[in-house]
């Protein structure tokens, strides 16, 4: 039975990947639905960046209920913006049920013409129908006055290479937009006279926030780019979507190794739990179910392909919760020293207990 008051508090790590997002739309639904836990603090990165502020608002303006209607309305919005886009499926991919884009003749048109000329060259007015949106349905004012959950922004810095997590109360259009830059499609974006590119080149989604600037320890990861192809890329097309998805999974792997000898050098040293803080993570991944996606899907937004994540991420975390709720607080429920002892096996294979990464 869904208790009234949460019980738990738990910080929320949102990967980027486009219209992929929807699935953590799901994800979040369904975790403020089930009204146990509470949301301390959100890192999210492109379009976890932007489920990250839209939940704020929501939240901030009417608690867990309006956290959900505000991402229902804006997930709603992405889709009907997409009506006007020139890059459409085709109608056998609607009849097949195949949400890949890689047919699509508009696809395929600006796909190639990105990789002639850059977005000075083709779009020399910058003109940004995301950030458009972005603007109409996000009041930054709400989100920044949100003091739970406390939201960061990761940003690329294109001078330095290095990350920048924008908080509040200084979220802005421009600093969601920095997290969602990719610099084939928009003009990096210019804030404090620096320029940055989509954040998931460096923190996809930036982990150290949590750690650092939250009093949690629970951190559950929602990762929508697949970690694992169990088959070998051999086409063109194959071989430059495992590379995306690879770049799109390497700073967090990083950060999760950083975390795994963080834990093994506690154990080995003895050190205080209270200065080091020895992080409980937790996974809710998809790999399954975007086995049949690749990177083009990423920019179908029509409301099918929408829905159709929303249910699997519904989906995904009330597995999750069933199985996993009572470990947080308690342990880990994702073992990192399975991940990083055999990379060939499955993330959540068959030495865990759930294909989400319980572990007893």
């Amino acid at each position: 039975m869904v208790q009234q008051q949460p019980t738990k508090t738990i910080d929320l790590a949102l990967q980027g990947g486009g219209s992929h997002g929807a699935l953590t739309w799901g994800v979040l639904d369904r975790i403020l639905e089930d009204g146990r836990l509470e949301i301390s603090g959100i890192s999210g990165t492109s379009a976890g960046a932007m489920n990250a502020v839209v939940l704020a608002q929501g939240f901030h303006q009417g608690g867990r209920e309006g956290a959900r209607e505000s991402l229902a309305a804006f997930w709603r919005a992405v889709s009907e913006a997409a009506r006007f886009s020139p890059v459409q499926n085709t109608w056998w991919n609607r009849l097949t049920g195949d949400f890949n884009l890689n047919r699509s003749p508009g696809y395929l048109f600006f796909e190639n013409l990105t990789r002639l000329f850059s977005p000075y060259e083709l779009n020399p007015l910058d003109i940004n129908p995301l950030r458009d949106l972005v603007s109409s349905t996000v009041d930054f004012d709400q989100v920044n006055s949100c003091e739970l959950p406390k939201i960061f922004v990761t940003a690329t810095n294109v001078r330095n290479g290095q990350a920048r997590v924008f908080t509040q109360p200084h979220l802005s259009v421009e600093t969601i937009m920095a997290s969602a830059c990719l610099p084939s499609v928009y003009q990096a974006v210019e804030i404090d006279g620096e320029a940055y590119w989509d954040g998931g080149y460096i923190g996809n989604p930036a982990l150290h926030p949590l750690v650092d600037q939250t009093s949690c320890r629970d951190l559950v990861i929602v990762q929508i780019n697949p970690m694992i192809r169990n088959e070998l890329p051999r086409t063109g097309r194959e071989i430059l979507n495992r590379l995306n998805e690879i770049n799109f999974n390497a700073s967090l792997i990083k950060d999760l190794r950083a975390i795994q000898l963080l834990h093994r050098l506690i154990e080995a040293e003895g050190l205080e739990t209270e200065r080091y803080r020895d992080m409980r993570i937790h996974l809710i991944h998809a790999d399954e179910e975007l086995q049949g996606l690749d990177s083009s899907s990423k920019l179908n937004a029509e409301w099918d392909f929408i829905s159709y994540l929303y249910e699997r991420g519904r989906a995904l975390a009330e597995r999750w919760l069933e199985e996993n709720y009572d470990g947080l607080g308690v342990r880990s429920t994702f073992d990192l020293d399975a991940l990083f002892a055999d990379p060939l096996r499955p993330v959540g294979g068959p030495e865990q207990s759930s294909r989400n990464g319980s572990a007893e």
